[in-house]
């Protein structure tokens, strides 16, 4: 048996040093996040940095069972966040086959 699909994980450090609240970070993090389950099809979740005013770690997920489309979501979706209020200091991406 060959491969099933793909999971495709994008994880993001996002770095906002001009910060100074928990509440004023979540107001430039929270929304993406949200936006992103809306815009793509992927989950996203706020994953480290949850008590730090000025960092933060979001990761995103896709399964399909093309490569290249996963690939192409992912980097969409890093494109998006990119764009964002705040600097990408950190990218990490791994495209895991299910057998």
């Amino acid at each position: 048996m060959g491969t099933l699909g793909y999971v495709g994980t994008l994880t993001l450090r996002l770095e906002m040093p001009w910060v100074r609240s928990l509440k004023e970070k979540r107001s430039l993090v929270k929304p993406v996040v949200e936006k992103l389950k809306v815009r793509f099809p992927v989950t996203a979740a706020r994953l480290d940095g949850l008590d730090a005013h000025d960092w933060e770690v979001i990761a995103v997920v896709t399964v399909s069972n093309d490569y290249a489309w996963v690939e192409e979501t992912l980097r969409l979706a890093a494109d998006f966040v990119a764009a964002g209020d705040y600097q990408v200091t950190e990218e990490w991406v791994d495209i895991t086959a299910l057998e």
